[in-house]
C-alpha cells in the first residue's frame, strides 16, 4: 500500500520510538529539526504526533512537550505498533506476552467454535486448511491462511467481543506464525494438529478442541524458541519470511 505524506511521517516516527532511536523514554526530536530532516511542513509534523498519541506511544503537554512514553503504555493490538516493532527485532518480551494471550483467549475461543460453528464457518476453515495444504505441498502464502483458519474459529464462536479482539490480534497472530514457520518443515509438521483442532470442531467435542489448540499453540511456540536460540539476535518478521522462503525452496 503506498503511503501518502502523513502516513509515511508517521510510519518514520512510529519505527524510530519503537526502534529506540530517540531514547527509551524521552524528548523527540524538536519540530524544526524534523521539518528539515524529513522535508515536511510542521503541520504534517503536528498530525502525525496527533496519530502516535492515540497508539500511545508519546504525550504531549505544555509542561512535559511531547516525550515518548514507556512501551508498557503503547497500544500493542496497533497494527502499526506491532509492524514497527516487527521490523525493529522481536523481543523475547513480546513473545512472552503473544503466547500468554493466545493460551489465554484462543482455547475458550475454540470452545465456543465447538458448540456454535456452522455449517458455514466450517466451510470457511476447511477453505483455509485446503490453502495451508496446498501451500506446503506446492507453494503459496501459508502464513495468510494459517491467519485465516485461526480467525475462522474465532468467528466461529459467534461472540461479538472476541471477533472484535480479533480484529486487533490479526497482526499479533501473523507476526507469530511468520517467526514459527521459520523452522524447516514447521508448516508441513503442524498440519496434522490443526487437523486435530478443525476436527473435533466439526466432532462438536469442546474438550478435545481446547486440548488440540493448546498443544498446537505450544508447539508452535517451541518452533519460536528454537528460531530464537539459533540466532545471536531476535528476529525481525522481514528476515523471517526471507529465511521462510529459502527453506521453503529447500524442500
Amino acid at each position: 500500500m503506498i503511503k501518502n505524506v502523513h502516513g509515511n511521517t508517521v510510519d518514520y516516527l512510529g519505527s524510530a520510538i519503537v526502534s529506540g532511536r530517540f531514547g527509551a523514554v524521552g524528548a523527540i526530536p524538536p519540530e524544526p529539526l524534523l521539518c528539515e530532516e524529513l522535508g515536511v511542513s510542521r503541520t504534517v509534523i503536528r498530525e502525525a504526533v496527533k496519530s502516535l498519541v492515540a497508539k500511545g506511544l508519546i504525550q504531549t503537554g505544555p509542561k512535559v512537550g511531547t516525550r515518548v512514553r514507556a512501551s508498557s503504555q503503547w497500544n500493542w493490538f496497533d497494527p502499526d505498533v506491532i509492524g514497527w516493532q516487527a521490523k525493529a527485532g522481536l523481543t523475547l518480551e513480546f513473545i512472552r506476552d503473544l503466547q500468554d494471550l493466545r493460551l489465554i483467549m484462543e482455547p475458550a475461543a475454540i470452545r465456543l467454535a465447538a458448540q456454535r460453528a456452522t455449517e458455514q464457518d466450517i466451510a470457511a476453515i476447511e477453505a483455509a486448511y485446503a490453502g495451508m495444504e496446498h501451500a506446503v505441498e506446492t507453494g503459496g502464502d501459508y502464513v495468510r491462511q494459517d491467519l485465516l483458519f485461526h480467525q475462522g474459529m474465532i468467528r466461529a464462536s459467534h461472540n461479538r467481543m472476541l471477533q472484535k479482539m480479533d480484529q486487533a490480534l490479526g497482526a499479533l497472530l501473523r507476526t507469530s506464525f511468520e517467526i514459527s514457520t521459520v523452522k524447516k518443515n514447521g508448516p508441513r509438521d503442524s498440519l496434522p494438529m490443526h487437523r486435530a483442532v478443525l476436527d473435533a470442531i466439526i466432532a462438536r467435542d469442546a474438550d478435545r478442541a481446547e486440548d488440540a489448540i493448546v498443544l498446537l499453540i505450544e508447539d508452535a511456540h517451541k518452533d519460536i524458541e528454537q528460531v530464537l536460540k539459533a540466532r545471536r539476535r531476535t528476529p525481525t518478521t522481514q528476515s523471517a519470511s526471507a529465511t521462510r522462503r529459502r527453506t521453503a525452496s529447500t524442500t
